[in-house]
């Protein structure tokens, strides 16, 4: 996208450069002004457009939560002040204030609130989605090493929500499979 956008600033920048020389000849049928005004005034921002928008489509529909094979489900869900995540792959298992998710693989996450409206949000990760009362808005993130990352809730939700935090630990294969075993906590 920043490629697309330099190159329409560049024929910007070289088209308000040719306004500025004087031509004493213009065509007689208006051929030049049609180049213009059709072909770079219309076709080529179009082309770019529309080249930027299959590109901006095609990287969001790959990023759409889907159900798949390979797809971890978790369910978050917030309470007054503290997030509760279950894990469809272990529906026994739930964690409080750590959602495990496993390195280098998708992982859907079904976002709802028990009270009141909150955001979760994992800077590192994914962007922010806002968890509704009665609604589920899913989030897709992926984790490409093992680590800790620190989630927030970015809504303000009352007194003391500057301190509404979790943790995110994103597991190798291995411990991924020792935490589903509730063998990690």
């Amino acid at each position: 996208m920043l490629i697309g956008a330099a190159g329409i600033f560049g024929l910007v920048m070289v088209l308000v450069g040719l306004a500025f020389r004087r031509k004493d000849t213009i065509d007689g049928d208006g051929q030049q002004v049609r180049l213009w005004i059709i072909g770079f005034g219309l076709v080529f921002p179009a082309l770019v457009l529309g080249a930027l928008l299959l590109y901006g489509l095609t990287i969001g529909e790959r990023l759409s939560p889907r159900a798949g094979a390979n797809v971890v489900q978790v369910t978050a869900e917030a309470r007054r002040w503290e997030w509760r995540f279950t894990y469809s792959d272990a529906p026994a298992l739930e964690t409080t204030g750590v959602l495990h998710i496993p390195a280098g693989l998708p992982v859907d996450i079904a976002i709802t609130t028990a009270d009141v409206i909150h955001s979760f949000w994992v800077p590192r990760l994914a962007g922010k989605l806002d968890a509704i009362p009665g609604h589920t808005n899913t989030l897709r993130l992926e984790a490409d090493r093992p680590g800790t990352f620190q989630g927030v809730s970015a809504e303000f939700s009352g007194a003391g929500y500057d301190a509404f935090a979790f943790r995110v630990i994103a597991h190798d294969k291995a411990a991924w499979a020792a935490f589903l075993q509730g063998q990690l906590e």
